[in-house]
């Protein structure tokens, strides 16, 4: 008798599944702790939510700072007019939800209440992109195209679980409104390999390669990583430029990289191909003269899929085996 071996089912919890791979090292709720340590110095700080403390790693600074929490309920709208009131009584409020119920249906409260008026509110979000697998209600395709149009409002997409911790701080010493997108619950650890320091406003190259110049952002800089190891072994040197800060652009950075000749340039994002990473780097290179060859890997402009993370990545092709394949055929 014979029997048909199976592949084994690729499974996640949709909602709150970790981007991590197995055995990739992991530091649990870092916004929520890096935001804890930040209040124990400074008395300012001030965190709400829109009833979703555990699934923004907000009730780590809660539970340490009751008096300092407040809990909206599902009400989006008041929780950013109250972050906006809270400011102009001269606290720092990080105020968190998803990304898709900021930027759809809180979007003109953070207009007319925070930014017009340059509040100093910091705007925290989980599920950016395609880090859920829940469809197309909870996935934020296209928030940074929402929120890059929006004037005063400075806007960070970090990596990993270092650069959330070191992001924490430094948007709250900025003065102004920022939207911040939010890896949480196990976040994988990355940028400690290359002796990275997050600086708000600034471009960063992690790798440096001759071959192709990846300008990454958000979990896209750890698959470009992963995609230049996997690719050094068919002797294509990929230099990656991680862009954490997405408004505003580091153009002085993206320019002298995209200069160097003979390099492939490919804008990676989990983002929508329209109005993200990959039409900001592209208008700048533009209206500079400098015309490198350029591709761009992004999510298409569709509303996606519900299902497995994993299988998710692969089929919009920001995984790594695809982030390899499409770099290969470009080249």
């Amino acid at each position: 008798m014979t029997t048909t071996a199976t592949k084994p089912r690729l499974t996640t919890s949709a909602m709150i599944a970790s981007i991590a791979a197995e055995g990739q090292p992991t530091r649990a709720a870092p916004f929520g702790h890096a935001l804890a340590a930040l209040a124990e110095q400074r008395q300012d700080i001030v965190g709400l939510t829109a009833d979703l403390a555990k699934y923004t790693d907000l009730h780590i600074f809660a539970k340490a700072y009751p008096e300092r929490f407040y809990q909206m309920g599902m009400a989006e709208q008041l929780l950013m007019s109250a972050a906006a009131g809270m400011a102009r009584e001269g606290c720092v409020p990080f105020a968190t939800t998803y990304a898709v119920f900021a930027s759809r249906r809180a979007y003109d409260f953070i207009c007319m209440a925070i930014a017009e008026e340059n509040l100093n509110v910091k705007i925290v979000c989980g599920l950016p992109g395609l880090t859920t697998g829940y469809g197309p209600s909870h996935q934020a395709t296209d928030d940074l195209a929402i929120f890059r149009a929006m004037p005063n409002l400075m806007v960070i997409d970090p990596c990993d679980a270092l650069e959330i911790e070191q992001a924490v701080p430094a948007i709250a010493a900025h003065q102004g409104p920022v939207y911040m997108r939010l890896l949480r619950g196990n976040v994988p650890l990355v940028l400690d390999r290359y002796d990275y320091r997050f600086q708000l406003g600034k471009a960063q190259v992690v790798r440096p390669g001759r071959d192709v110049l990846v300008v990454s952002t958000g979990l896209m800089t750890m698959r470009a990583l992963e995609a230049a190891e996997a690719l050094a072994a068919d002797g294509v040197d990929v230099s990656v430029l991680h862009v954490p800060t997405i408004k505003p652009l580091d153009e002085a950075t993206l320019l002298a990289e995209a200069r160097k000749p003979g390099r492939l340039v490919v804008a990676a994002e989990n983002h929508s191909l329209i109005g993200g990473l990959g039409e900001a780097v592209a208008t700048t290179l533009l209206r500079n003269g400098v015309t490198p060859t350029f591709r761009q890997i992004a999510l298409p402009d569709a509303f996606l899929d519900a299902g497995a993370l994993p299988t998710l990545h692969d089929r919009y092709g920001i995984s790594t085996s695809a982030v390899c394949q499409q770099i290969k055929g470009w080249l």
